[in-house]
């Protein structure tokens, strides 16, 4: 009689994806990733790519900037300059990816949710990155710089009396006086 305290498939030491695996009977995603770096060895024996990491961007510059910036003008001139100097690598990422769903036409008449098309989203967000923190930095910028007006004062006001041009900036320097008289 086997022990009733006896698992034949005991799940220790195993992580969710081999217990899910087991459960359904397929092949874990490290099983298709092997499988697939196996059957791929020839072709990459002619095709070698880098075995390095892509270079990660020094960031100890902005982030130093950063920790001394006093305004919110100071903060943002740190994140957009990061953003300039992410977006080469971002759109060269996207652009991979982009190509990658699109090889040998496999995204043509492709359903939604297929893999060509998730790849492509894949693509599309991974820029998403950078409109999202532009706009972020651009939400900080305008509570500074261009605040909504107070509810009551647009109710008080006469309603022509709008400018068709932003306000200025606030703390605008004088101009510099004219030199040579």
């Amino acid at each position: 009689m086997p022990d009733p305290d006896f698992e034949l498939y005991d799940n220790v030491g195993r992580d969710a994806d081999q217990i899910a695996a087991a459960r359904y009977g397929i092949a874990t995603d490290r099983d298709l990733l092997r499988w697939a770096k196996r059957d791929a060895e020839p072709f990459l024996a002619e095709h070698p790519l880098p075995d390095t990491p892509l270079p990660s961007p020094l960031l100890a510059p902005y982030q130093r900037a950063l920790a001394a910036a006093e305004t919110p003008a100071q903060a943002s001139a740190v994140t957009q300059h990061l953003l300039d100097a992410a977006e080469p690598v971002l759109q060269a990422v996207s652009d991979y990816l982009l190509a990658a769903a699109r090889w040998r036409g496999q995204n043509c008449g492709a359903e939604p949710q297929s893999p060509p098309k998730m790849l492509m989203a894949a693509a599309s967000r991974s820029l998403d990155v950078l409109a999202l923190a532009h706009q972020a930095d651009l939400a900080i910028l305008r509570t500074v710089y261009d605040p909504a007006p107070a509810p009551n004062a647009r109710a008080n006001g006469p309603a022509n009396t709008a400018s068709p041009l932003p306000p200025a900036p606030p703390q605008t320097p004088p101009p510099r006086p004219t030199s040579g008289r």
